[in-house]
């Protein structure tokens, strides 16, 4: 089963505008879904664009899914938070894409509790922050019987981008393997000459290897 979701603001006034959504999912044994969620926010008012998404999952036994998040641009302020809860030989597989500019600011965070035997997380966080914008990456996996997790954020900054990434991982048994990742930093001067040698711009270097990792 594919489920499509977009969380969207359009604002042309001078008041802020919200949306706060709440997405359960209960997925009985056997079960797998993909999930597919963008987040979109519009119009010229100089009042800003709020989304606070929830996400909160619950797998049954060898359930499985698959959740692609996406933001880019638009969004003034978002503090989006997932929650998981797997039972045995359960799967959640996460990958979110986010890129903000201006004064723009985002917030993702996950908790995952890897309860039953043979169960795995695996989330991957690619981001881009340009100009003034502040994005902050807080994930939380806890080990809690014989399990698999893995956590991956990588980051560009770009200007006086900032990136703050806290990956926190608890194995709770003896037999739980967690793995976590960080990699925060600008474009590599390497590649930008190598795109430039083929004839294009800086910016159009630069904007390729953004479009490329954010792919």
């Amino acid at each position: 089963m594919i489920i499509v979701a977009g969380c969207g603001i359009h604002n042309e006034g001078c008041d802020d505008s919200h949306h706060n959504g709440i997405h359960r999912f209960y997925l009985e044994e056997g079960a797998r879904v993909k999930y597919v969620e963008k987040h979109l926010g519009a119009g010229d008012g100089e009042g800003k664009k709020i989304l606070n998404p929830v996400t909160e999952v619950t797998l049954g036994q060898n359930a499985s899914m698959n959740m692609e998040t996406t933001q880019i641009k638009g969004v003034d302020s978002t503090v989006r938070t997932t929650e998981g809860s797997l039972a045995k030989g359960s799967s959640l597989v996460v990958t979110e894409k986010i890129l903000t500019h201006g004064s723009q600011y985002a917030e993702t965070r996950f908790k995952v509790d890897l309860d039953g035997p043979g169960s795995s997380v695996h989330v991957t966080s690619r981001s881009v922050a340009t100009q003034d914008s502040v994005q902050k990456f807080i994930s939380e996996v806890n080990g809690n019987t014989e399990c698999f997790g893995h956590v991956e954020c990588d980051a560009i900054i770009k200007e006086n981008g900032r990136v703050i990434a806290t990956p926190a991982i608890t194995a709770n048994s003896v037999d739980a393997n967690l793995i976590h990742e960080a990699a925060i930093g600008k474009i590599a001067g390497s590649q930008i000459i190598k795109l430039r040698t083929l004839g294009l711009t800086e910016q159009e270097a630069e904007e390729e290897i953004i479009n490329g990792f954010l792919k």
